[in-house]
């Protein structure tokens, strides 16, 4: 059963190694990451950023039994389990799997991760529009038919990364 754990960011490592310790090694973590780059100072940076923040799933098939959890309430580095994680199984399975679907063979989510909707405004954060706020006109298969200002253009989907504002 995945469960949804809210968790203190220096205490990771020594959560997981816990977990491991208190109810084996069969507890599997999954934290989905996106690539971003961008240009700081003229320069191409690669930025790690975990799209739920302070979250992680974590599976394991004792987590059913309320007393699993009550051991592993007072671990280091675990803020809480989030309520409700037993009702939402398949909604958690399905994300995760369109998480892994979408990832690329370094475990990144790709751009594609994001559903895309027409006349909705979006900021890119990567390529020589970096920080400009653009507007989706219409879709092509894998082209963008954008608006910044008063520039009508078209960019190809995979090659800039941007997010929804």
């Amino acid at each position: 059963m995945w469960a949804v754990v809210k968790f203190d960011r220096k205490y990771l490592n020594l959560m997981q190694e816990d977990f491991k310790k208190k109810i084996g090694s069969k507890c599997l973590i999954y934290r989905p990451k996106i690539l971003i780059q961008k240009y700081t100072k003229n320069k191409l940076v690669n930025k790690e950023f975990y799209i739920l923040n302070n979250y992680i799933f974590c599976y394991h098939k004792e987590f059913k039994e309320k007393s699993t959890l009550n051991k592993l309430k007072f671990t280091k580095g675990l803020k809480y389990f989030l309520e409700g994680f037993r009702d939402y199984q398949k909604d958690i399975r399905d994300f995760i799997e369109k998480c892994k679907s979408l990832e690329d063979a370094n475990g990144y989510i790709s751009q594609s991760f994001f559903d895309l909707k027409k006349n909705s405004n979006y900021k890119f954060t990567s390529g020589p529009f970096v920080e400009k706020i653009f507007k989706i006109i219409s879709f092509e298969k894998n082209k963008l038919n954008i608006l910044i200002g008063e520039l009508k253009t078209t960019i190809n989907r995979k090659d800039y990364f941007f997010s929804p504002l």
